[in-house]
């Protein structure tokens, strides 16, 4: 069965070894909660976008099987890009011992940094054509993202102990496939204070069907 809508898939078969891959397959859909950010004026700030008015994202939650797995010998790096005063993505899900860059594409200065428990940094303030250190992430939980010249910067970086992970469209569909056969929990991560979880088997070759909701 095919998702309609769904804009991320999982990239896991490009990362993992072949003994990792498995042939099962999760889908469903995760009740999303509604969004509840409002437009923020550009004129605020240095850069005006198009319409003045600075991009919101919708909310998104991220599906991932819990479970004891092997850790990769090296993991490809990832982005948190900061363009027209937002993060992009807004929500980045990692495996823990990933590295990250932080790229400015604006005009303008721009000061990443968490105070968050699983990583805490500064940046410092940098322009469009300077490059700060990348950061790598090894203990898992939820890394905030602030901006300390932009303060309605909101960014999140997911750090999982799991190889096995995939965002959700904006309709709440998700599409988690090539995991391996098992008894393990599947968990939908909302946010730091929703965290839904199921049992499941899998089988391989077998595609089975998982709804999250909050209620």
């Amino acid at each position: 069965m095919r998702l309609r809508g769904l804009l991320w898939l999982n990239a896991i078969s490009s990362v993992l070894p072949a003994a990792l891959l498995g042939s099962a397959t999760v889908e469903g859909r995760v009740e999303l909660p509604k969004s509840r950010s409002a437009p923020v004026q550009a004129k605020r700030y240095e850069i005006v976008t198009k319409g003045g008015v600075l991009s919101t994202q919708p909310p998104l939650a991220v599906v991932y099987l819990d479970g004891a797995f092997p850790r990769p010998a090296s993991l490809p790096t990832k982005e948190v890009t900061q363009k027209d005063l937002t993060f992009i993505p807004a929500l980045l899900p990692i495996e823990a011992g990933t590295k990250v860059e932080f790229p400015n594409l604006d005009d303008a200065y721009h000061n990443v940094f968490s105070y968050s428990r699983a990583r805490r940094f500064d940046l410092g303030r940098y322009r469009k054509d300077e490059k700060p250190a990348a950061l790598t992430f090894q203990k898992p939980g939820v890394v905030k993202l602030y901006c300390e010249i932009h303060e309605h910067m909101r960014g999140t970086i997911l750090v999982l102990d799991s190889p096995y992970f995939v965002k959700t469209d904006p309709t709440g569909n998700y599409r988690l496939q090539h995991l391996p056969a098992g008894k393990y929990t599947l968990k939908a991560w909302i946010s730091e204070k929703t965290v839904l979880e199921k049992p499941v088997e899998l089988k391989d070759g077998e595609i089975i069907k998982i709804d999250f909701s909050p209620n």
